[in-house]
This record gives structure tokens, sequence and C-alpha cells, in this order.
């Protein structure tokens, strides 16, 4: 396998949102882990600390989130989400928009906003989609101002099959790089209180097999834009599944 290609966020990172530690790993770290070992930088923030999960005190995820970004070569900061009324909304994605300009990322990741079994998913996806908004001039600054240019694209991930939105293409990342794979698996795994009732990181890399079935390579995560994705040439598009 060639090495992988040189990252082109190394300057200006990746910036990825998860409700709860360890849905960034689970839902997108297999590229998180490609970009990292490539050069690349990312950031988590996490809006929880999982304060009424099932599995797992704060205390333990906490640890286990700041393992789990150690092991992929990443930064990450918690903040603490209030409720979700109009107001408190408003406020929160001032806080992540405030965040997304002092990162200035090269992309985003945040949960799919597809109602599922996880109802904060979708939540911080509308919010992070909101912020990004605000941090590029929706709030009444300058859309095409500088800050606003340095801001890269949103991206949706899903972390189980029923958060896939139905009906639409995703973009599949080909994460078949061993090392990569390994990186991601030993992040997954630092979450050991999410694999108590079952092993989500064996979960998390069979999807990532049935994807790479449909990419045509070993191993593929998909990301869904949240706009149009804009290109000057054609030359990126020439690989799709069929001839990947």
């Amino acid at each position: 396998m060639k090495p992988p290609a040189r990252s082109p966020f190394s300057s200006a990172p990746l910036l990825a949102f998860g409700a709860h530690p360890s849905d960034v790993e689970f839902g997108c770290g297999g590229i998180i882990a490609r970009e990292i070992r490539s050069g690349g930088k990312a950031h988590f923030v996490v809006c929880a600390r999982s304060e009424s999960g099932a599995h797992g005190t704060p205390r333990e995820r906490t640890a286990e989130a700041r393992v789990s970004a150690r092991i992929l070569g990443a930064t990450l900061q918690f903040v603490r989400l209030g409720g979700d009324s109009g107001a408190e909304a408003a406020a929160q994605a001032r806080r992540l928009a405030a965040i997304i300009r002092r990162v200035r990322p090269g992309a985003m990741f945040a949960p799919s906003l597809v109602e599922n079994q996880h109802p904060d998913h979708p939540r911080v996806g509308h919010l992070v989609r909101e912020a990004a908004r605000l941090a590029r001039g929706g709030g009444g600054g300058k859309r095409g101002s500088k800050a606003a240019r340095s801001i890269g694209p949103l991206f949706f991930y899903a972390v189980s099959p029923e958060a896939e939105p139905a009906g639409v293409l995703p973009v599949l990342m080909d994460i078949s790089d061993p090392k990569a794979v390994e990186t991601w698996n030993r992040s997954m795994q630092a979450h050991a209180s999410q694999r108590r009732a079952r092993d989500f990181a064996v979960y998390q890399l069979e999807g990532a097999h049935v994807h790479g079935l449909r990419a045509g390579v070993e191993l593929a995560q998909p990301l869904y834009p949240d706009e149009p994705l804009v290109f000057d040439s054609l030359a990126p598009l020439a690989r799709c599944a069929w001839r990947a």
C-alpha cells in the first residue's frame, strides 16, 4: 500500500464535535486516525460527560475520552450544554461558534441530523450546523471575509446505521491504511465502559468493512456533506466506488 498522502489539515485542523465521549471515535475515528497519521491535526469538542448514560460514570467517561484522544493524537475539550429552549439553544450555538472561529478548521465533523435512539446526537448536529453559520458571518458579520473563508466545510457522521441519512449518497473515505486502523481500534478500545454490554469497537470495524465493500476498498467510513462540495477540476472526482 502506498504511504498516505500529506494531509491538508496540518495547518487548518479537523474539528470534530460529539454529543458524548466516544461518539467521534466510533463515528469518524478511522478518518481522523488516517489524517493525523499523514500529518493532520484534530481537535475534539465533547458536549457532555454522559451524566445520564447507562454505561460508565461521568468521571470514567471523561478519563476514557482523554486516553482515546491521546491515542489518536488529537486535542480535546469538554463543553457543557444547557437545555434546548430557543434562548438556550441560541446561546449554545454562539458558544460553539466561538470555538469554530478560534480553531478555524479545515473541515468540521458533527453527528448526523437523523433522529435515532440517541436524541442528543441530532440535537448537537443541529447546534453545530447553526454554529458554523454564525462562525462564517451568519450572525451579522461578513460571510465573504477572510475569517469566514478560513472555516472549512461541515460533514455529518453516523454512529449507527439508523443515523445514516436515507436517500443521500455519502462521501466514502478510504481508511484501509493498516497503521491508521490499528490506531483507530485502540482509540475505541479505550472506551472500555462502552464495551461492557456489546463490543462497539467490533461493531464499527464491521461497519467499515461493509462500507469498504461498497467502495471497492478494504475499509471505509461515510461522511455526509452539509452543503454541496465545490471543485475546480474533475481530477478529484475520477475515483468512484466501481473504480476504487
